[in-house]
């Protein structure tokens, strides 16, 4: 086989190159994606999530990934480049939050940051934080789907906007109420997904008490 330095690097030699911490978290919203949209069992994606947290190189990722219908699963993947293999980076016109991850360990969403219209919260044996009363919304409804085994997702969200609180909870649980905001065009932030013997908790909080 000839090369050149016009020519993208092979398939075996990207297959053999280190992923990233950014690559396993680009793969565990697909698997959560494809769970909520059935196209994994929940022991396959127990499994698949398991062999991502302990993926070194790239090609251990594809494995999870191969048979999946990507395409059809609304995760915004990263631009394509020249570089060897998939980054997330982040810097793109696309640069709203659309997942939060935490795996045997703490992730949190707050402050002003910019949400897109579908954000992933995923929570194995660890805890994912989500606070809303800052942030910039870009789209009339947020949804956000919870993925948590043995951890928990904590959503805050502000007075005046209405909240849809659904989702399944198995040996878990999904707590909060849904209201409905007396302001005509006031954002929904709708809270759905699952909880294997864990929970997903969505309190209203008003905004003068930043610190509740």
């Amino acid at each position: 086989m000839t090369s050149s330095g016009d020519l993208p690097v092979p398939d075996d030699r990207r297959a053999r190159l280190r992923a990233a911490d950014a690559d396993r978290e680009l793969v565990h919203e697909i698997l959560s994606a494809a769970m909520a949209h059935g196209s994994l069992s929940l022991v396959e994606y127990e499994e698949r999530a398991g062999k991502a947290v302990r993926a070194k190189t790239f090609g251990d990722l594809d494995e999870l990934t191969d048979d999946l219908p990507v395409a059809q699963l609304g995760v915004a993947m990263p631009a394509a480049t020249m570089s060897p293999g998939p980054r997330v980076t982040g810097g793109s016109s696309d640069a709203a939050v659309r997942h939060r991850l935490a795996i045997m360990s703490g992730s949190e969403l707050s402050g002003t940051a910019v949400v897109a219209d579908a954000l992933t919260a995923t929570a194995i044996m660890g805890g994912v934080e989500i606070d809303l009363r800052e942030v910039e919304f870009t789209a009339p409804v947020l949804t956000v789907e919870c993925v948590v085994i043995m951890g928990g997702v904590e959503i805050k969200v502000p007075e005046g906007v209405t909240v849809e609180v659904g989702g399944l909870g198995i040996m878990g649980g999904f707590g909060g109420k849904s209201q409905k905001s007396p302001r005509p065009g006031a954002p929904v932030v709708r809270v759905t997904g699952f909880a294997l013997m864990g929970g997903v908790e969505v309190k209203v909080v008003p905004r003068e008490h930043p610190d509740e």
